[in-house]
């Protein structure tokens, strides 16, 4: 026994070893059917977080599209320069730095006119009464006498004022009676200036402040400035209007140009923002387009009505208004028509149907007033405001019998069928 085991033992060893190297492939033919194949296809789990792995993208070179015929890319394409002018027309500025502030925005108001250019003339904290520090009357006859080109003047200035004026040894105190005696002697020097040398004149008068007693003080300086502007036939602009609010009190802020709620003022409650003195120089601009030479080189004022000063207007000496065209008269199509009909080879000339121009409004009657019958005689019964006649009759049957008129054919009250065909 012991003899066939130790025999039989080398041979199932070599049995094992031949299964352990033929297992493999046997069963990987096994797995690759049935339930082996459903189990190999299902993933195999793993014991950490799963991370997904995103694939990148890959930069797309840029497309370049082609340009169509007639096309030219917008790099090819030069800006078109304006061309340079020179100035003809020339607005110098002078005053404080409220004038200073408001050549800022004149700039900005004539920036659609490329031919006029402003001139600032301006000195800080500088006014009429410290002649002793600037010397207004004198310096504007230094600038009129010298090279400098000016078409149109523009004055602001007073907010330096307020202080007294010395006479010799004596000193004025402000607002007295004396020291506007000398203050509009002042100003009338600056005015006489420029009328000597025909020089139109713009005189800007001061806005109001945040200081309420400044502010009353300025009303009385705007009303020297504009009386003895408008005398001697310089043109006074107020912006009072523009910077106070609907209690007619000072205002930091109001509406621009656009209509939009702006700053207005500084935080010192005197100069202005550059809206505000946007909105100053409109106020100016107004005035000193109606000021500006025309082609011929001539100041004059436009107006639609020929004559020395339309709508009360002042104007310079030696300054005409301007005429309209013979076309823009009235009656100028009428008469260019007939001028052309007798220019012609002998036709007779045009004669245009006279058109009959319809009223306004029909007669004025009283509504309220007393009724009067004909003659002029008071009515005093009934019987004489209804009066004789058909119409008398219809309004008795009317009014006192109560019975309504007979309906007229066609009217609204006729409801009677139209007759058959």
């Amino acid at each position: 026994m012991i003899i066939w085991f130790r025999s039989a033992l080398p041979v199932a060893c070599a049995a094992l070893l031949l299964l352990a190297t033929a297992g493999p492939s046997v069963n990987a033919q096994s797995e690759n059917s049935g339930l082996y194949a459903i189990i190999n296809a299902m993933p195999a789990q793993r014991s950490g977080p799963r991370i997904l792995s995103v694939p990148r993208e890959r930069a797309r070179a840029p497309v370049r599209r082609a340009l169509e015929p007639g096309m030219v890319p917008l790099a090819a394409s030069p800006v078109e320069a304006l061309p340079k002018v020179d100035p003809t027309t020339f607005v110098v500025v002078l005053g404080d730095t409220l004038g200073e502030l408001l050549a800022g925005g004149l700039d900005e108001a004539l920036g659609d006119v490329p031919t006029a250019a402003v001139i600032r003339k301006t000195r800080a904290d500088s006014g009429l009464v410290r002649s002793d520090f600037h010397d207004w009357p004198k310096v504007v006859r230094e600038i009129l006498a010298s090279d400098q080109r000016i078409t149109v003047g523009v004055m602001l200035l007073g907010a330096n004022d307020r202080q007294a004026i010395r006479e010799g040894d004596i000193t004025h105190e402000p607002l007295s009676e004396r020291w506007r005696e000398l203050y509009r002697d002042r100003v009338d020097a600056v005015v006489q200036a420029f009328a000597e040398r025909r020089v139109p004149l713009i005189w800007v008068g001061a806005p109001p402040m945040q200081n309420g007693r400044l502010s009353t003080d300025l009303v009385t300086l705007n009303e020297i400035y504009r009386q003895r502007s408008e005398r001697a036939g310089a043109v006074y602009v107020d912006l009072w209007q523009g910077f106070v609010d609907a209690e007619n009190r000072y205002s930091a802020s109001g509406p621009d140009l656009s209509g939009q709620i702006a700053r207005l003022r500084t935080s010192d409650g005197v100069h202005f923002t550059r809206a505000g003195a946007r909105k100053a120089a409109h106020f100016a601009d107004v005035a000193l387009r109606r000021l500006l030479p025309d082609v011929s080189g001539g100041p004059v004022l436009a107006s639609p009505f020929p004559g020395p000063s339309p709508q009360g207007v002042p104007l310079q000496p030696g300054i005409e208004a301007a005429p309209l065209p013979p076309e823009l008269q009235p009656g100028g199509i009428e008469r260019m028509i007939d001028q052309i009909a007798r220019l012609s080879n002998g036709l007779e000339p045009i004669r245009l149907p006279e058109i009959k121009v319809k009223p306004v409004a029909g007669p004025v009657l009283p509504l309220t007033g007393p009724a009067v019958a004909q003659g002029g005689t008071l009515v005093s019964t009934l019987g004489a405001a209804r009066g004789t006649g058909p119409d008398a009759s219809v309004l008795n049957r009317v009014f006192e019998d109560g019975k309504a008129p007979a309906p007229a054919a066609g009217r609204a009250d006729d409801f009677r069928w139209p007759k058959a065909p």
